[in-house]
């Protein structure tokens, strides 16, 4: 059986993705509302799938794939998120995450990719394989492409209203690091 450590800021999505999966006889392990949790609690939970969503409060989805992969380099990430564009989907997958589904994709997919990942193969919903395929053959990029990823990570800070004081304490950075990216 599958053990999945679910991540995500909100308890009716949890409870959504514990029940389509439980009744695809995955276990859901462990939940947590937090990047930050997931990282402090990875090691005592050795699951074998962390299903993270992007977009959350504190460090956010994109730095704790980075730090859980810091952590195990084995570690098997999918991560769910309801952003449609490219760039995100390539930042988690470089970051180490084995997948990327976006939310509105059929529920049927999440089992799908939680088997995937858990095989150690790379799962990409259709429309974002699609979409980063055409970005990649018609050349096109984004202003967002040209920022490291440390960059990104405090841009996307930036973009939910956060400040530089918020920014430097969700990702263990000094304010002025924070303020030179």
């Amino acid at each position: 059986m599958i053990r999945v450590m679910l991540v995500d800021d909100h308890a009716l999505v949890r409870m959504g993705f514990r029940m389509l999966l439980g009744n695809a006889q995955i276990d859901v392990a462990a939940e947590f509302d937090s990047g930050e949790q997931a990282c402090a609690e990875y090691a005592r939970v050795a699951p074998d799938v962390v299903v993270m969503d992007l977009s959350m409060a504190g460090m956010g989805g994109l730095e704790a794939v980075r730090r859980l992969i810091a952590q195990d380099n084995k570690a098997r990430i999918l991560v769910l998120s309801a952003h449609e564009d490219t760039a995100h989907p390539r930042r988690v997958l470089r970051a180490g995450a084995l997948g990327y589904l976006t939310k509105r994709s059929a529920p049927d997919a999440l089992i799908s990719a939680v088997q995937a990942v858990a095989a150690g193969q790379a799962y990409v919903d259709a429309h974002t394989a699609r979409s980063l395929a055409m970005a990649q053959v018609k050349g096109e990029s984004s202003p967002a492409d040209t920022l490291s990823e440390r960059e990104f990570s405090v841009f996307i800070q930036l973009a939910r209203g956060k400040s530089v004081a918020q920014i430097a304490e969700d990702l263990k950075l000094s304010p002025s690091t924070v303020g030179t990216h």
